[in-house]
């Protein structure tokens, strides 16, 4: 099955990866800019999520988004990962290091990574609440737990409109898969990466940013201050200029 997915621009190509809570549509205001920077761009959808249908089988995130670039003839790209999407960025770099040129890891969740306490209790109220039938308490619980307190009303409804697509499309399949988790060796990633975490994010994926560069070769570790767990959201130029700033070094243009 071929990822819903977009393609625009010239030059090289980014990746965008969407976090667990939103869809692709969670890279529109990083779009125009990174296109009028000079890079060919992908951003799809996972299986489950925006408009690609839920899974019906056992699945590889990863795998999909290498038979996507399969498809549209790309053989190396740079990896913009948020949170979830940073993993799957991970997955790629680790089993397939010569297919990706650069990795930019926003709030990364990390493959192996053991869930804190914190983390499991919100993952059970979300349990609750879906199976009590509460989904728009479902949906406000992950807009206030995802969202830094600088994040607009326009970054909330964004997040509340891409939580919600997702929910109803997963709990309207037939069965639930999971993604396959692959055994994988962060020691083959050879891409360079830029690890950023947020200071009012979750600890568990402000300590997964911080131990990257300490198991990747070649990374480095920002905390945005101001940021919670989707900064792209909250501050998206802030965003946008970190992005084009280490790409530039890294995947030149022309």
């Amino acid at each position: 099955m071929t990822l819903s997915h977009d393609v625009a621009g010239d030059g090289p190509v980014l990746v965008l990866l969407h976090s667990g809570v939103c869809d692709r549509r969670m890279w529109d205001a990083q779009w125009p800019a990174l296109i009028d920077s000079g890079y060919r761009l992908v951003r799809c959808d996972f299986r489950g999520f925006g408009r690609t249908p839920a899974p019906d089988r056992p699945h590889s995130d990863a795998e999909d988004v290498l038979e996507l670039l399969d498809t549209l003839s790309i053989g190396r790209a740079a990896l913009v990962g948020a949170s979830y999407g940073g993993r799957v960025a991970l997955e790629i770099a680790a089993r397939w290091p010569d297919r990706a040129s650069a990795m930019v890891l926003i709030c990364s969740g990390l493959p192996g990574h053991e869930p804190s306490s914190d983390l499991g209790v919100l993952g059970e109220l979300e349990d609750a609440l879906i199976e009590a039938g509460d989904i728009a308490g479902a949906v406000e619980l992950m807009v206030e737990t995802w969202l830094g307190p600088e994040a607009d009303e326009a970054a909330r409804e964004a997040v509340r409109q891409m939580q919600r697509s997702a929910f109803e499309v997963q709990l309207a399949a037939a069965g639930e898969f999971e993604p396959i988790e692959a055994e994988i060796d962060l020691a083959a990633v050879q891409a360079p990466c830029l690890a950023l975490s947020g200071g009012h994010d979750l600890a568990d994926f402000r300590q997964i940013a911080a131990q990257l560069p300490d198991l990747l070769a070649n990374a480095h570790h920002v905390e945005l201050p101001w940021a919670g767990h989707l900064p792209s959201l909250e501050r998206p130029s802030a965003v946008t200029d970190l992005l084009v700033g280490f790409l530039r070094e890294r995947v030149p243009i022309g």
